[in-house]
């Protein structure tokens, strides 16, 4: 009888059916999701049962929250996944809420010394925070101190070199939480982009500029198409004038060779008998008065360009700890571009912003001046935040950051490079 009534009622079956499953699967998931964030706590708790001397102070970690990142949701994720975990570690966790763009910037000249500085959001709240940071009077003491990053927002690029692909969003948040317990550290490089007046922005990414940019910007317009929005948004840009050309002027220096690398821990200082034998020797015996030497003019090249875009990447997307120089990569497209190439190119681009097509110009630069035609219109995209699009110095700061990242990931850099 039962089988004959599923029979007669058979769409009604099929919905319960499919609705018993998708909520079989969703409660699987949220059981899942709860003995990820159980494991983490533990391996926290090994962090926070360690002894420490009683002269010795609890570390200070600072939490900069972006809470509207992720559309609203960054301050729930944060709470539910990384907050156990750090305040289970044993550090003195203070967490700094931001209410609107900018605060962080003017935050970060008000804080006070800090063990750890550590970022929950997107790209937005790390380029906010590496800002203010870096605009700091006494920017070259504070920039020593090693920097966490939570992923929150809708865009992080930079968990992709820190961390381990992870399809399970609580298990890529709880791992890189616990990665800023484990102390491994990676410097990533920074670039310092100033305008004729205004104070420099500092960016970890790199800074876009043309037309597969401001296409892009527009994707999120066409959300009812589905899976095709992207191609969407590329395809009804080339209505606009074509081609899309934009003219500037190229000043760069080359690559620097990088200096080796300064120890972390301080020597130990020698005995009073060693000190008062040096001093007595430099005294009776000076050396020799050094000639200063002149110092070698700059060889700038200058390049006059015509592009459909222009960007200007660090390498922290592929992280080589190894490397012997020191440079930042311009990538100049070329602006003989079909419109179905466009089109292709830009779904290319959603991925991987900084991708330098085949047939493009590439140049290693440590420092560039990219100057505009008067009257320019349009924006940059720096971090993945808009600006005004104006004349800028682009000059690259090598290591000029510490970042916390996965044990595993910079093996995998260190493995990489001796290959």
């Amino acid at each position: 009888r039962v089988l004959a009534t599923l029979r007669s009622h058979w769409k009604k079956t099929t919905f319960g059916v499919c609705l018993l499953s998708w909520g079989g699967n969703w409660l699987y998931g949220k059981h899942c999701d709860n003995l990820l964030r159980r494991a983490a706590c533990q391996e926290a708790q090994v962090f926070g049962d360690q002894l420490i001397p009683s002269n010795m102070p609890l570390k200070k970690a600072t939490v900069f929250l972006n809470p509207a990142a992720c559309k609203g949701k960054a301050r729930n994720l944060f709470e539910k996944n990384a907050a156990p975990i750090l305040h289970l570690s044993g550090l003195d966790v203070t967490i700094v809420t931001t209410d609107y763009e900018g605060q962080a910037k003017k935050l970060l000249e008000l804080m006070e010394n800090t063990d750890l500085i550590i970022i929950a959001g997107g790209d937005g709240t790390v380029q906010e925070v590496i800002t203010g940071l870096l605009r700091r009077a006494d920017e070259a003491a504070f920039s020593k101190i090693p920097i966490g990053f939570i992923p929150l927002g809708k865009t992080c690029t930079l968990s992709h070199t820190l961390y381990p692909e992870s399809v399970n969003r609580v298990q890529h948040i709880t791992n890189a939480t616990l990665a800023i317990l484990k102390g491994e550290t990676v410097p990533l490089d920074v670039l310092q982009i100033k305008g004729e007046k205004e104070q420099p922005v500092f960016a970890l990414t790199g800074l876009r500029w043309g037309s597969y940019r401001d296409a892009g910007v527009k994707v999120s317009k066409y959300w009812y198409l589905g899976p095709l929005k992207t191609k969407a948004a590329h395809f009804f840009s080339t209505f606009k004038e074509w081609p899309q050309k934009h003219q500037a002027a190229l000043m760069y220096l080359g690559p620097t060779e990088r200096p080796p690398e300064e120890p972390e821990e301080k020597p130990a200082r020698p005995p009073l008998y060693v000190r008062l034998y040096r001093r007595l020797r430099l005294y009776w015996s000076p050396p020799p008065k050094e000639i200063p030497q002149e110092a070698a003019p700059e060889d700038w090249q200058e390049l006059k360009l015509s592009t459909i875009e222009l960007s200007i990447a660090t390498q922290n997307r592929q992280l080589d700890l190894t490397r012997t120089e020191d440079f930042m990569n311009i990538c100049i497209e070329g602006d003989t571009v079909s419109k179905g190439q466009f089109v292709n190119r830009g779904s290319q681009k959603m991925r991987d912003p900084h991708t330098c097509p085949e047939g493009s110009q590439c140049i290693q630069a440590s420092r560039c001046i990219l100057q505009l035609p008067e009257g320019t219109e349009g924006s940059f995209g720096i971090d993945n935040e808009e600006y005004e699009a104006m004349p800028v110095e682009v000059k690259l700061l090598p290591r000029k950051l510490r970042f916390f990242c996965d044990p595993r990931m910079r093996e995998q850099m260190l493995c990489a490079a001796v290959q």
